[in-house]
């Protein structure tokens, strides 16, 4: 049995931006109730680590990010990784809290060239995930920023200028369908690719592993995380015959790898570096010995 870790995997800029400015919160504002709209990233290991610097979250995937922020009313509010609106900073700070954004810049440099389309007439495609908090944020930038999740979605609206950009975590492949399709339709349609470096280079590490001859890649990362699922998605995509996506290794067992030859393992870009190395580990241990021992499940995330 042999173990592959791929490379890049794991934690990004963005991601290791947004915990340190929560954990600088936690210093700068002792005395002060700290809470984050929504999951700081998307990894529930971190928002539990978080907590217990008293950092608190709130989240829930049926409300806005304008509609959670009416539970907070007093403290430090953060910002997450994945982007937010003016109009729901406008409300925090009309709340009188103290606005702290964690704002992935790759991001926030999206949200920018959307609003200068948007003021050169430009109508916006933008393809992403519904109810996605970071193509939420876009999509409150104008009534002419349209969501485009599937080929169906360019059938209910019409336009002459037209500008296509995406959300940052979306598959490579994914996007590049939904292109070639507008762009049968709309030829003067203006282009621009926006998935962070990231998650593309994460993305191109998966696809190259069809020729490898893996024969099990195992993914780690929430399932809340849109590029942990997409990678998970590209390794089938890419002919990998058994792909697993798990948080922890406690979620794997040694019937699901004993009879693979060739095992490669990633993670999203908000899985903590920890979880995968133990996922390493326990094989690296496996293939060498044929015993399954799996580590404490008590560990240090922050």
């Amino acid at each position: 049995m042999e173990i592959i870790p791929v490379i890049p995997r794991g934690y990004c800029k963005g991601v290791v931006r947004a915990i340190e400015i929560a954990k600088n919160c936690a210093k700068d504002y002792p005395n002060q109730k700290i809470t984050v709209l929504g999951m700081i990233v998307h990894n529930q290991h971190v928002v539990d680590a978080l907590k217990q610097l008293n950092i608190h979250t709130i989240e829930n995937k049926k409300k806005t990010r304008m509609e959670l922020l009416d539970e907070i009313n007093e403290g430090v509010v953060i910002f997450t990784a994945h982007g937010i609106s003016e109009q729901v900073k406008q409300k925090a700070r009309e709340k009188g809290l103290i606005c702290v954004d964690a704002s992935c810049t790759d991001v926030i440099e999206t949200q920018k060239l959307v609003q200068e389309k948007i003021k050169a007439g430009y109508t916006v495609l933008y393809i992403g995930k519904k109810n996605h908090p970071e193509a939420e944020a876009v999509l409150s930038i104008s009534n002419h920023v349209h969501l485009i999740t599937c080929k169906e979605d360019l059938n209910s609206f019409s336009a002459s200028k037209l500008f296509v950009t995406n959300q940052t975590t979306m598959s490579l492949l994914e996007i590049e369908t939904l292109i070639e399709a507008i762009v049968d339709k709309w030829p003067q349609a203006e282009i621009a690719r926006e998935i962070c470096n990231a998650t593309s280079i994460r993305q191109k590490a998966v696809l190259q592993l069809k020729d490898k001859q893996i024969d099990l890649l195992i993914v780690v990362g929430d399932p809340s995380s849109n590029n942990s699922t997409k990678l998970k998605v590209l390794g089938t995509q890419s002919g990998i015959q058994h792909v697993l996506m798990i948080e922890t290794v406690h979620d794997l067992s040694e019937d699901q790898i004993a009879s693979h030859k060739k095992i490669a393992v990633t993670s999203g870009a908000s899985t903590p570096t920890i979880l995968t190395n133990q996922v390493i580990e326990t094989l690296n241990h496996y293939a060498q010995t044929k015993e399954w021992i799996l580590p404490d499940k008590s560990f240090q995330i922050l």
